[in-house]
C-alpha cells in the first residue's frame, strides 16, 4: 500500500479502529456495571427484609436458622449466618461453614452506621462472588449477629463476556465493511488519479492528443474533463505556434530574399545602370524597413507575454496620429487599387495615451483591412465621442471572418485566413495595447460581407474649475 491508500489506513482506518475500541471498553464498563448493580440491588432488597424478622428477637440464632431453612431462593444465592462474635455458624448449603474465612463486608458492616456493607473479590475457594452483610443489632445497641447473602459473579461474568463478544464482533464486521467498502471507494479515486497522472505526463512529452476516460461524473470526472480541455488547448496552441513560426519564417524570407537578390545583382560586375541601381536601393530599404517591422511586432509580443510593455503616456491629439496613419497607408491603397474614405472631424478631446503605440494600432487595423480587402475595395473610417470615450471605426467591404473564427481572431498566433501574409499576432498586440489605454477593441464581421473593428479610448475628463464669488 502507498499513497492515498496508505494515508487512509493510517489515518481513517486506525482513527475507526481507535473508536470502537474505546467503544468497546465503554460497553464492556457500562454492562459490567449493570450487571452488578442489579444484583447488589437484589441482595440490598433482601437484606431489607431481615429488619421485620428479628425486630423484637430473643434469640437471633434460632430465628436466623429458621430464616435460613424456609429461605426461597437458595438456588440463587448463599445464606451466611455469623454470631456475634463474627464466628459463621450456619449457612443455606448445609454443610459447616468455614470458620476463618475472610469477610470485609462484614467488618465493614459492624463498623459502619447502617450496619450493612457489600463486598466482590474471590472467595478461599477461588470463586468470584459478590457478598452483602446485615448486622443484627439488640434493642440496647448490641450486635446479636449478622446474615451474609453471597453471590456467585461466574455467571454474571459469563454473560458479560458473551455481551462484549457480540459488541466485538460486530465491531470486525463494521470494521470489515468499512474496508471493503472504502477499498472500493479508494479504488474508484486511486484509479483515474493514476490515468490523470499517466496522460498528464504524455501531455507533458508533447502528446497533445492524449485524453482520459471519464469514470464517473463527480468532482473526478470534471478534472478529467478540464485536463481533456487543457489537452486540447495546449494542442491548439502548439499548432497555432507552429504556425506562427512557420508564418513568420516565411514573412522574414520574403523580404531577405529581395534584399539578397538585388545586392547580388548590384554587387555584379559592368552593373551601372543608375535607374535600376535607384529602385534596388528603394526595394531594400523597403524589405529592411518590412523586417524590422516584423521584428518589432515579436519584440512586442514578447514584451506583453512578460507584461514588460511600458507605455509612455502623455496628452495626446489622438486625431493627428489618425490622420499620419491613414496618410501613410494611402500610397500603398492606391497601388493596390483600394480606396480609402475619411472626413476627420473639426475637434476631438484630449487623451492619455503612447502617440507611438497608439499610431501603431491604427495602421494595424487599417493594414488589416486594406490587407483583406479585394481589388477596387473601399476602408471606411468614422471618428465620433460618446459618451467620454472616442469611438474610431475601421470598416471595409472585404472578404469578412466566418462565425467560427471570429471569437479566436484577437487570440495569439490565430489566423483565420493563412493565405493572406502576416504573422498573427498584429491584433493580439493591437488588443494588449488598447487595453492598456483603459479602451476595448471590438471586431464585428460577416463571412463576404467585411469587417468592421472599432476602437473606443477614454478622454481626459476636466473637472470645471470652481468660481469664487467675491462679495463687495
Amino acid at each position: 500500500m502507498k499513497g492515498i491508500t496508505k494515508r487512509w489506513v493510517m489515518n481513517t482506518f486506525g482513527v475507526i479502529l481507535i473508536i470502537l475500541c474505546i467503544l468497546t471498553v465503554a460497553f464492556a464498563v457500562v454492562v459490567q456495571s449493570l450487571y452488578y448493580n442489579g444484583i447488589r440491588q437484589t441482595l440490598s432488597g433482601r437484606s431489607g427484609e431481615l429488619t421485620g424478622i428479628f425486630s423484637g428477637t430473643t434469640s437471633f440464632t434460632d430465628e436466623a436458622v429458621d430464616y435460613v431453612e424456609s429461605f426461597p431462593d437458595k438456588e440463587m444465592m448463599e445464606l451466611v449466618v455469623i454470631s456475634n462474635e463474627g464466628e459463621p455458624i450456619i449457612n443455606s448449603t448445609g454443610f459447616t461453614p468455614e470458620k476463618n474465612q475472610d469477610m470485609p463486608d462484614y467488618n465493614a458492616a459492624a463498623a459502619s452506621e447502617e450496619k450493612r456493607a457489600d463486598w466482590y473479590g474471590r472467595n478461599s475457594s477461588g470463586e468470584k462472588i459478590m457478598a452483602l452483610t446485615r448486622v443484627i443489632t439488640g434493642d440496647n445497641g448490641e450486635i446479636l449477629g449478622a446474615i451474609r447473602y453471597v453471590v456467585s459473579l461466574e455467571e454474571a461474568d459469563r454473560k458479560i463476556f458473551i455481551a462484549i463478544s457480540l459488541v466485538g464482533l460486530a465491531g470486525i464486521l463494521i470494521m470489515f465493511f468499512i474496508f471493503i467498502s472504502s477499498t472500493y471507494f479508494l479504488r474508484s479515486i486511486v484509479r483515474p488519479v493514476r490515468e490523470i497522472s499517466d496522460t498528464a505526463k504524455k501531455i507533458a512529452r508533447g502528446d497533445f492528443n492524449a485524453r482520459i476516460n471519464k469514470f464517473y461524473d463527480d468532482e473526478i470526472g470534471d478534472l478529467c474533463d478540464t485536463i481533456n480541455y487543457m489537452a486540447g488547448e495546449l494542442g491548439t496552441a502548439d499548432k497555432l505556434k507552429n504556425d506562427f513560426i512557420s508564418s513568420v519564417s516565411h514573412e522574414l524570407r520574403t523580404p531577405l530574399t529581395a534584399i539578397k537578390g538585388w545586392a547580388e545583382t548590384m554587387q555584379m560586375d559592368g552593373f551601372n545602370d543608375k535607374r535600376t541601381l535607384e529602385k534596388g536601393m528603394g526595394i531594400i530599404i523597403k524589405e529592411t524597413e518590412r523586417l524590422g517591422g516584423i521584428v518589432e511586432e515579436v519584440l512586442d509580443f514578447s514584451r506583453i507575454q512578460q507584461d514588460r510593455m511600458v507605455l509612455i503616456m502623455d496628452k495626446v491629439d489622438i486625431l493627428a496620429e489618425l490622420d499620419e496613419s491613414i496618410y501613410m497607408q494611402k500610397e500603398r491603397a492606391a497601388k493596390e487599387n483600394k480606396h480609402i474614405t475619411y472626413e476627420a472631424p473639426d475637434l476631438l478631446p484630449v487623451v492619455i495615451g503612447d502617440r507611438n503605440r497608439l499610431r501603431q494600432v491604427f495602421i494595424n487595423i487599417i493594414d488589416n483591412a486594406l490587407k483583406y480587402s479585394s481589388s477596387d475595395g473601399v476602408v471606411n473610417i468614422t471618428v465620433e465621442v460618446v459618451a467620454d470615450h472616442i469611438i474610431i471605426t475601421v470598416a471595409d467591404n472585404g472578404c469578412g471572418i466566418p462565425a467560427e473564427d471570429l471569437p479566436k481572431v484577437k487570440q495569439k498566433f490565430y489566423k483565420a485566413n493563412q493565405t493572406v501574409r502576416g504573422s498573427g499576432i498584429g491584433l493580439a498586440v493591437a488588443d494588449e495595447i488598447v487595453r492598456l489605454h483603459h479602451g476595448e477593441l471590438d471586431i464585428d464581421s460577416t463571412e463576404g460581407v467585411g469587417t468592421t473593428v472599432s476602437i473606443s479610448i477614454p478622454v481626459v475628463v476636466e473637472e470645471p474649475e470652481e468660481e469664487e464669488n467675491e462679495n463687495p
